[in-house]
């Protein structure tokens, strides 16, 4: 898609529709809302005579896991961002990133990061027999905040011109680049930039080093192996890398033993003696839903909060806890709800897979049962050996 079929008023409004998903309450989107195609022919005339400008920010702080500033592009520019990435950057960045880039990818995330996790500590017991190895644990200090602009572009333009993509698309980019230091955590694009920033480190970790179990999500990575001293090593490098990208790795960076655990993604895994992997809640998740139960004991009889609320709240931290090894944990709390609500509220099984995993695993069920069921019909006779007639339609 060329820059000029971007601005096109249906790509606009496509854009717009997948922006106001999910926040039509708030006032800037009921806004652009109350009068959509003025507004969205107007930024595709604006678009078309590069005459677009980014609004302000919204600026605020969250503070889960840790404190962090988000800048909230105005509505408008959601439209544009979902624009340009839904349509364009998406494709022409993800097409190069390994295996194990986790984050804010289609069919990924922390839930596949977290089995895939699972998945390299299962590997590295069958190989080595032992639970005895150790990990390098990663983090890179204020990554958005640090990530170079110019350093950014060489990557991004070179990306961009092996993709073929219209160099008015990186112009445009280069604007959303170009708005404030680093990058911000609110914009749409900021996200996918700064995985390519470092898509180039993973390659080098997982080719140059091969190292076969590394992972990443953002600027928080690991890699398992048997050796300590490999690891330091690797980890000498790893500063240097980061050093020629402008970046530094925070005090949380080490090698630890891989029998104390790892703590990636909001769980804490542990590979046993017996090589199974046992995945625990980290306290900072169970604190979250212990301090929701203290506030619902509250609000609830005082009318402030609704049952649906409790249970959608509720549900969405218990399927999140259920990537773990978490049933009883998960219980517990769920019996402290059914005491201020009143009723019965269920909890997830334990999820094991991720979606497409479970998809797969189904295409095979089936395959297997019809294997079967065909191989039942021929030993039975019901498929008859005789070549049918070229004269008789197949339904006869």
């Amino acid at each position: 898609m060329t820059y000029q079929e971007m601005c096109a008023f249906d790509v606009l409004y496509a854009a717009y529709l997948e922006a106001r998903s999910g926040k039509r309450k708030k006032v800037s989107t009921a806004q652009y809302e109350a009068n959509a195609l003025a507004c969205t022919e107007k930024l595709s005339r604006i678009l078309a005579s590069k005459t677009y400008i980014p609004g302000k920010f919204e600026t605020f702080y969250v503070y889960e896991p840790k404190k962090r500033l988000v800048q909230a592009p105005a509505f408008v520019d959601k439209v544009v961002l979902h624009a340009v990435t839904d349509n364009i950057l998406y494709e022409a960045v993800t097409k190069s990133f390994i295996r194990d880039n986790y984050a804010s990818q289609k069919g990924k995330g922390t839930h596949d990061g977290l089995m895939r996790l699972k998945q390299f500590m299962v590997d590295y017991y069958r190989q080595y027999g032992t639970a005895e190895g150790w990990v390098l644990k990663c983090d890179v200090h204020h990554f958005f905040a640090s990530i170079d602009h110019d350093k950014l572009k060489v990557k991004l333009k070179a990306l961009l011109d092996r993709r073929g993509v219209d160099p008015q698309i990186y112009e445009l980019l280069c604007i959303y680049i170009d708005t404030t230091a680093g990058l911000p955590l609110g914009y749409q694009t900021s996200q996918l930039l700064a995985l390519l920033f470092l898509d180039e480190f993973d390659h080098i970790v997982k080719e140059k080093y091969g190292v076969k179990k590394y992972g990443r999500y953002m600027d928080d990575f690991l890699a398992i192996h048997p050796s300590k001293e490999f690891l330091k090593n690797l980890l000498a490098d790893f500063r240097v890398f980061m050093g020629s990208y402008g970046l530094e790795l925070n005090e949380k960076t080490g090698i630890f033993p891989l029998r104390n655990g790892i703590d990636f993604l909001g769980f804490h895994s542990y590979l046993t003696e017996t090589g199974g992997v046992v995945q625990k809640l980290r306290r900072d998740g169970i604190d979250r839903i212990k301090k929701n139960i203290k506030i619902w004991r509250v609000e609830y009889p005082a009318g402030n909060i609704t049952k649906e609320k409790i249970l959608e709240k509720f549900g969405s931290w218990d399927a999140h806890a259920a990537h773990g090894d978490t049933h009883a944990l998960r219980t517990k709390y769920a019996k402290q709800v059914e005491k201020i609500i009143g009723e019965k509220v269920p909890v997830h099984r334990k999820i094991n897979s991720t979606r497409e995993v479970r998809a797969k695993r189904r295409v095979k069920q089936m395959q297997n049962i019809y294997k079967k069921q065909h191989r039942a019909q021929e030993q039975s006779g019901a498929f008859s050996p005789v070549p049918r007639p070229a004269d008789i339609p197949p339904w006869q």
